[in-house]
């Protein structure tokens, strides 16, 4: 019988390699066998929600994407984030190594936590970020009340 020198650091390596693909997957960033496959699908930007005494102010990251790709709503106290990140065109005679990006569609929905002046309602998109600023209703701010003294 042959003994095997047991080396516990090559074991805890490779159950943090498991755990890390474990956690790729439930997350989305798969090993390169799968992510062909995932590469044109439903994804999700990442969105900031911040509230203040005037407005609520959304950004939403959209990096490589067009103006033109980009749709907002907002009805019923919902905002509606959708796009479309277009994949770009597959070169031939080339061997790709890795693909980390994802393309497709995506819709984001928010119920706001007040009323909004729809009217006011403005946005922009500068360097990769939509900024969408929502301008509360004069009755959802908070109104200061004058202490009398007698």
């Amino acid at each position: 019988m042959a003994i095997v020198r047991w080396r516990p650091m090559r074991d805890l390596m490779s159950l943090q390699e498991e755990m890390n693909r474990i956690f790729d997957r439930f997350f989305g960033n798969l090993p390169a066998e799968d992510q062909e496959e995932m590469a044109v699908s439903d994804w999700y930007p990442d969105v900031d929600i911040v509230e203040n005494k005037d407005e609520i102010v959304v950004k939403a990251e959209l990096p490589g994407m067009k103006k033109d790709d980009i749709h907002i709503s907002y009805k019923d106290g919902v905002l509606t984030l959708e796009g479309e990140r277009k994949k770009e065109k597959e070169e031939k005679d080339v061997n790709y190594h890795r693909i980390e990006r994802v393309y497709g569609k995506f819709c984001r929905s928010f119920q706001l936590p007040t009323v909004i002046q729809e009217d006011k309602i403005n946005a922009e998109y500068k360097d990769g970020v939509l900024t969408i600023h929502l301008p509360k209703a004069e009755e959802a701010k908070p109104k200061e009340i004058e202490i009398k003294v007698s």
